[in-house]
């Protein structure tokens, strides 16, 4: 079972299954919200999430897509850990975990990006993912 947690190591997360997507995100949102150029997400039904120590803040807004979006981070180091919104079933739906929380790297090796969105608005020289879909918005809920 994969787990994950943020820097600090206050809030930790885990998750079973199989994740329903993995995806990278050009948005300008996810920019921001990951401090990097891109968000790479690990998509889990909520009945599939737990977060298993800590309780993360939330901080909503009207995402690119113009529907909300909810962000969950650690109040103590900041670290963002995953996402919520209309878009993805609302808070009952899909849980967007930022991989780069998640503790054990093979994971990620192990998941490579089947999508990504907003790729339009990918900065020029991040090259495509291989056989990753190139999708320009975010597909409707």
């Amino acid at each position: 079972m994969p787990t994950g947690s943020c820097f600090c190591g206050n809030i930790k997360i885990e998750y079973s299954g199989e994740p329903a997507m993995i995806a990278l995100c050009h948005c300008a949102d996810c920019r921001k919200i990951s401090g990097g150029l891109y968000s790479y997400n690990v998509v889990v039904p909520s009945s599939n999430f737990k977060i298993t120590a800590g309780k993360p803040s939330e901080i909503s807004k009207t995402a690119d897509t113009g529907k909300p979006i909810t962000n969950c981070f650690c109040r103590d180091c900041g670290t963002t850990l995953f996402r919520y919104g209309d878009t993805f079933g609302g808070v009952d739906g899909m849980r967007l975990i930022k991989a780069g929380i998640l503790d054990d790297i093979t994971v990620i090796n192990d998941q490579k990006p089947g999508a990504e969105f907003f790729a339009p608005q990918r900065v020029e020289w991040v090259a495509a993912i291989d056989g990753a879909g190139q999708v320009e918005a975010m597909p409707p809920s």
